[in-house]
């Protein structure tokens, strides 16, 4: 084999395997941005059930104590 074909050969090896490395990167980079999204969404969810469920005790609290004040006599 010459000189010159070894050479061409090598350039395009070399262009594939950077091609490869290139998707490669692209693949990873698109799988981290895929997990970063549902992490994010999966934060979101987690803070809005626990915003709802303070919200429900707070309203409860303020219920229970109503009633409480009204047995009481302390609210007509």
């Amino acid at each position: 084999m010459s000189g010159k074909n070894f050479q061409g050969l090598t350039e395009k090896a070399e262009g594939a395997a950077k091609d490869a490395a290139n998707t490669l990167g692209q693949a990873t980079q698109n799988a981290v941005n895929q997990i970063t999204d549902a992490s994010q969404k999966a934060i979101d969810k987690a803070s809005k059930m626990a915003q709802d469920g303070v919200e429900k005790a707070a309203g409860q609290a303020a219920e229970a104590m109503s009633g409480f004040g009204k047995k009481c006599g302390f609210k007509k």
